[in-house]
């Protein structure tokens, strides 16, 4: 790697040092002078010693997308918490589990990550897989009778990933997605 790359790679992770540092901090519940430091510490070591994948983004930043991207998905927690909470304490009730195929419109990686994650953290899915050169999901559904069938979880998948690229995809990658662009 030339000096030259390796400097541009530096300047280029600061935001992730920055960000890891804030995660770290919030872990463990104090900031002070050393949490902050040992965040910094562990961001630059983390950033620039493992080998990772670059991400690239060719998006853009769409507030108002990001504010209903995050708002729909405390709805979606919320509620799914509820009704898993419900399956928990129902007497003899019967879950009708299965896993799911969603095949996902946009190719980027960051973009099928970011879905899969926020799939994930709602309760009563899981995903169990990520195909990234199909952006294909396999998801395990808890309850396909409560979440209104096997078509059903599945656009919801797909009504996630259009909210995430509606709050991060540029005009062209909307496009691709088959998605209009809103102004």
């Amino acid at each position: 790697m030339s000096p030259h790359h390796r400097r541009l790679r530096w300047h280029t992770q600061w935001p992730t040092i920055l960000w890891l540092t804030v995660v770290w901090v919030l872990l463990w519940g104090d900031v002070s002078v050393g949490n902050v430091l040992a965040g910094l510490l562990i961001g630059f070591l983390v950033t620039n010693g493992l080998r990772m994948a670059p991400i690239d983004f060719h998006g853009r930043l769409r507030p108002l997308g990001i504010v209903r991207l995050f708002a729909r998905f405390a709805v979606d927690l919320v509620k799914a918490s509820f009704e898993v909470s419900l399956i928990a304490l129902r007497p003899g009730y019967q879950t009708r589990g299965a896993v799911i195929g969603v095949q996902l419109r946009s190719h980027s990686d960051l973009y099928l990550t970011m879905t899969a994650e926020l799939a994930s953290l709602v309760p009563g899915s899981l995903v169990v897989e990520a195909h990234r050169l199909t952006g294909k999901l396999y998801l395990h559904v808890l309850d396909v009778r409560q979440s209104g069938g096997i078509e059903a979880a599945r656009q919801s998948v797909l009504d996630q990933e259009e909210r995430v690229l509606r709050a991060f995809a540029s005009d062209e990658e909307l496009a691709a997605a088959g998605l209009g662009v809103h102004r």
